[in-house]
């Protein structure tokens, strides 16, 4: 009797498993491309939270506990700003609608310095590329941050209640939610999630994952050792390079796990995570035009005494248990090769699919609005204008500043529509 064993089955599954294998690794090693590979797939579940998030969380659920002014209020903010996925630009017209709802000065910067620095899908990238440490420091630094900052300018800055009483509140999303099925609210979410917020972060991180990568292969072994080997050195350095620049929480994470791979020390990295996305030259505006000059600078003191304090404790604690981030992107080991590249390829679709996506020229009135910075400022722009009695569609062209509004309607109504958005035409 003659037995037969068939294995062409296996042998080629075999070889279509080293196959791939063989070209995973090979583009692990290119430049930028590792980083993310071990960030996508975290990303894109942080995305699907803050989606979650939106729809029950509104800001006009937050403006109704932070009217008071007092040590509570400023709590709060900090709690519902830490997981907020809102980047360093978005937070501004937030802030506006907060504080013309009857958020009190102290709320609002509270909201400010906690929001920006940190979120949910920001929070899970900082755990893909630097660990657990990281993404616990990140947040709670983000909440002490502020407290602090909030507290502050109730105490140092008068008149810390809201210039007049809170505004009634248009339909928000949560309680549009809750007249639409499972089904719609799902919806929503996802659209939120993967349309809006990438698109409005997708810049930012292609940004963060080309300087990481620069860093990782451009920036010599031994440059960190020979210039910024002084602990406090690099401490004044990342300030001096975070606090000005533009740079939103996740964007932020390639660039700080290829210093530390590099051999900064992770609390010069930590401080760069926090200032780089709660301070930058809008905010900074925005802060000294509607709250003055003394409430910039609580605001930005605070910034620098909490960044520093935390990445001095860091530093001390990694020092005594010995910790080692020289293998920074070392934290998704549990998923398997082809699950990081499904990952990292639909997010990069998502990043693009803004930039293929045609949009048609509208004929109607032009408005100019300066502070127009990103898709999130175009489509918050958008919603406000179409509610505006009269109006048949809005469109704005990010690159322009330019919004383009077409229907019968009174000028004024649009400009106060703008405005009441929290923005300047």
């Amino acid at each position: 009797m003659i037995h037969l064993h068939c294995t062409s089955g296996k042998s080629d599954y075999i070889t279509d498993m080293e196959s791939f294998d063989s070209f995973y690794h090979y583009i692990e090693n290119l430049p930028g491309v590792s980083l993310l590979l071990e960030m996508s797939i975290y990303l894109l579940f942080g995305f699907f939270v803050a989606g979650i998030l939106k729809l029950f969380i509104s800001s006009e659920y937050i403006a109704k506990h932070l009217s008071n002014g007092g040590f509570w209020d400023t709590v709060k903010a900090s709690a519902f700003g830490v997981p907020l996925p809102i980047c360093s630009c978005g937070v501004i017209p937030v802030s506006e609608h907060l504080k013309k709802s009857g958020a009190s000065n102290s709320s609002v910067i509270s909201f400010l310095v906690s929001t920006p620095t940190s979120g949910v899908d920001s929070i899970l990238a900082t755990y893909s590329l630097l660990g657990p440490i990281f993404a616990i420091f990140r947040p709670v630094a983000s909440f002490v941050g502020g407290v602090l900052s909030g507290n502050l300018v109730s105490i140092f800055t008068k008149n810390d209640k809201s210039e007049k009483p809170p505004e009634s509140p248009h339909m928000c999303e949560a309680d549009i939610a809750e007249h639409k099925s499972f089904r719609e609210k799902t919806i929503m979410a996802l659209k939120y999630a993967f349309f809006e917020l990438v698109e409005s972060t997708g810049k930012w991180i292609m940004v963060g994952l080309l300087l990481g990568a620069v860093i990782s292969f451009a920036v010599p072994q031994n440059f960190i050792a020979d210039y910024l080997s002084n602990k406090f050195v690099s401490y004044i350095a990342m300030l001096l390079i975070g606090i000005p620049m533009y740079v939103c929480a996740t964007g932020s994470i390639p660039i700080a796990a290829s210093l530390v791979m590099k051999g900064m020390s992770p609390g010069a990295a930590l401080i760069f995570l926090i200032a780089g996305p709660a301070t930058n030259t809008a905010t900074i505006a925005f802060i000294a035009g509607r709250m003055g000059k003394k409430t910039v600078i609580i605001y930005l003191i605070t910034i620098i005494i909490v960044s520093v304090f935390f990445a001095f404790l860091f530093d001390m604690i990694a020092s005594h248990y010995g910790f080692d981030f020289s293998r920074a992107h070392s934290h998704s080991a549990i998923f398997p090769n082809y699950l990081k590249l499904i990952s990292a390829i639909a997010l990069l679709a998502l990043i693009i699919r803004p930039y293929l996506k045609r949009r048609d020229k509208m004929d109607g009135e032009k408005f100019y609005i300066s502070d127009i910075t990103c898709s999130h400022c175009a489509k918050t722009i958008e919603e406000a204008v179409k509610k505006v009695e009269g109006v048949k569609d809005a469109l704005v062209d990010v690159k322009k500043k330019e919004l383009t509004v077409k229907g019968k309607y009174k000028r004024e109504d649009i400009l106060g529509a703008i405005r009441k958005a929290g923005y300047t035409a």
